[in-house]
């Protein structure tokens, strides 16, 4: 079986952000105009009133202080409260296409490979902007490569789902060089008037490349030791948008947008991707003590804390569990390969660590890695 690595990772992040300080301003103004607007109602006890939003709440259930937007526009509006931007043609590039050749650049750069390299692209994300042409074969185009293209979906764990495929293909012989991108354009699917969600998404698009170590130039490359994933269903996240919507008038209108049952989610899935991670360790002979990082999805901070003790059996340390939510905020799929990103020198090669990501489905995609050179 061969030895695969991932010997390149990039991220395309939005010049544009908005603080919690900006979100809550504008989120406060919309509950004023509804609570005014819905005055008579809520007094008879037929509405409920919408209740401010604030830093510290946000804070305190996520560890959110801000997020990247690729639009602005229209979000921080109490009458809009979502993004405004115009709709791309057929001969325009989509946002995510878009996303993905910034960050798939720079991973080939670290890997030091070219698009002749390539021969598979996978676009693993939470959301595709269209059913077809597949985004990755547009992707594929204007990068310039070759062989095959295709598009996925785990919901968050479509980033490490996305890299255990490409591991697959090089050790099946349908690939040698993979890239695989993550854009994740999260803004739109926020519902900005609902104080338990109106904070959680931001923008961005990582990008790895995935080779066999016979083919593997790079500086500073990790070899895939393991993979496990998971998955076990369940309604605790959900966004019900279909293509079968225009056939349902009577669809509710917070159809397009991401819901969660938060305490839920954390009382079950957190058990599912201890599970997972600890089994993958036990499989390969691995201890707690050897691991150096922990790159987990970068969902809330609570969770992240909580999932390092079960896997170090102690309170993680400075660096250890590296945290990117503060200034990223949840970005889906693509929060655990931006931790992986900014913080994976200053190791030595052997030293092993852990990349995984959980999120709807329930899903789990754990990676093990060592440090390979």
């Amino acid at each position: 079986m061969k030895d695969v690595v991932i010997s390149g990772s990039g991220v395309f992040t939005p010049e544009l952000t908005i603080s919690n300080e900006e979100l809550v301003a504008s989120f406060n103004q919309y509950v004023d105009l509804f609570n005014t607007e819905n005055a008579e109602a809520i007094a008879k006890g037929e509405v409920a009133a919408l209740e401010y939003s604030s830093c510290e709440f946000i804070e305190k259930a996520s560890g959110i202080k801000s997020r990247h937007v690729l639009y602005k526009e229209g979000i921080l509006d109490p009458y809009v409260m979502q993004p405004v931007f115009p709709k791309r043609g057929e001969e325009q590039l989509p946002e995510m296409v878009e996303m993905a050749i910034v960050a798939a650049r720079e991973a080939m750069a670290q890997a030091g490979k070219t698009a002749a390299d390539i021969d598979l692209i996978i676009c693993a994300a939470s959301n595709i902007q269209r059913a077809y042409p597949a985004l990755a074969i547009e992707l594929q185009q204007q990068l310039g490569a070759s062989g095959y293209a295709f598009d996925m979906n785990v919901a968050c764990s479509s980033a490490t789902f996305g890299i255990s495929n490409a591991v697959n293909a090089i050790r099946g012989g349908t690939a040698k060089v993979v890239l695989v991108v993550n854009p994740e354009f999260a803004s739109p699917q926020v519902n900005y008037t609902s104080r338990d969600s109106h904070f959680i998404f931001g923008d961005v698009c990582t990008a790895t490349i995935i080779e066999a170590t016979d083919t593997c130039t790079a500086k500073n490359a990790w070899k895939i030791l393991g993979m496990r994933l998971k998955t076990e269903f369940s309604n605790n996240i959900r966004c019900d948008v279909s293509y079968t919507d225009h056939c349902h008038p009577e669809v509710d209108p917070d159809t397009p947008f991401f819901k969660q049952q938060g305490r839920k989610v954390f009382k079950e899935l957190l058990p599912i991707v201890a599970d997972v991670i600890l089994t993958e360790m036990a499989a390969l002979h691995v201890q707690p003590e050897d691991l150096k990082r922990l790159w987990l999805h970068q969902a809330n901070i609570n969770m992240n804390i909580f999932a390092a003790r079960k896997i170090l059996g102690r309170e993680p340390e400075p660096g250890e569990a590296p945290l990117v939510l503060d200034t990223y905020a949840n970005t889906a799929s693509a929060g655990s390969v931006i931790a992986f990103h900014q913080n994976k020198l200053g190791l030595q090669v052997g030293d092993k660590a852990v990349l995984c990501s959980f999120g709807a489905g329930y899903s789990v995609g754990c990676l093990m890695l060592e440090k390979f050179s």
